[in-house]
């Protein structure tokens, strides 16, 4: 499988990056992304853009995939709605549109948030909401994924730093949670075992949360 993912840096994109490069069913990744991930391996070629809406000079290097993992996003704090809607809306469309053109088999997996809702009443709800369902209404076989609290594995850190402050604080109260009510939280190398295997299969099941991405990360 060839895997095209965007958002490789941050944390739940580092957590998709360590699954494929440990799934040897995957023999190709290509990152896409403001900021070089950092790794090296013989599976991973990089393509570091200042600007991802400006992608058509390489757009033929999107084609050939057959999934796409987009884990970019960003934290609303602080950010009017114009703004937030600019990355998390528009800036997944425009790639979406672009896979639409140059690789119209492609899977689609996009990272959500429990909660998300077109008619919620908080900003971050209705902008994803708006996302999903523009996604859904895309030729491209697009996957929803909705994960809540997520513990970060292998060394990976939010690039946010009030999240690692929380993190570093929260990590033993996640375990314990993790172990009592187990649909509660997932973790980084959970959600990417649970991308990879909506990537390698499809499903008729189009949006996921919490339990089913902790289920589908247990499947072999």
């Amino acid at each position: 499988m060839r895997v095209l993912l965007f958002g490789g840096t941050g944390m739940v994109g580092q957590g998709a990056l360590l699954a494929c490069l440990r799934d040897p069913g995957v023999r190709e990744v290509l990152s896409v992304g403001r900021a070089a991930t950092g790794r090296s391996h013989a599976k991973l070629t990089e393509l570091v853009r200042p600007d991802l809406f400006e992608l058509s000079d390489v757009e033929d290097r999107l084609a050939g995939f057959d999934a796409c993992l987009f884990c970019l996003g960003v934290s609303s704090a602080g950010m009017g709605e114009a703004d937030y809607r600019r990355v998390t809306h528009d800036l997944t469309m425009s790639v979406a549109e672009r896979l639409v053109r140059v690789g119209p088999s492609t899977r689609f997996l996009y990272i959500s948030g429990a909660g998300t809702n077109a008619g919620g009443r908080s900003m971050w709800q209705r902008v994803k909401g708006a996302t999903e369902n523009a996604l859904l209404a895309t030729p491209l076989d697009a996957y929803m994924f909705r994960p809540g609290m997520i513990q970060p594995r292998d060394g990976i850190r939010s690039k946010t730093r009030l999240y690692r402050a929380l993190y570093t604080v929260l990590t033993p109260v996640l375990s314990g949670l993790r172990a009592i009510a187990p649909n509660a939280v997932t973790t980084t190398d959970a959600l990417g075992r649970a991308m990879l295997a909506v990537a390698e299969r499809g499903g008729d099941q189009r949006v996921l949360e919490m339990a089913d991405i902790n289920r589908l990360s247990r499947e072999p």
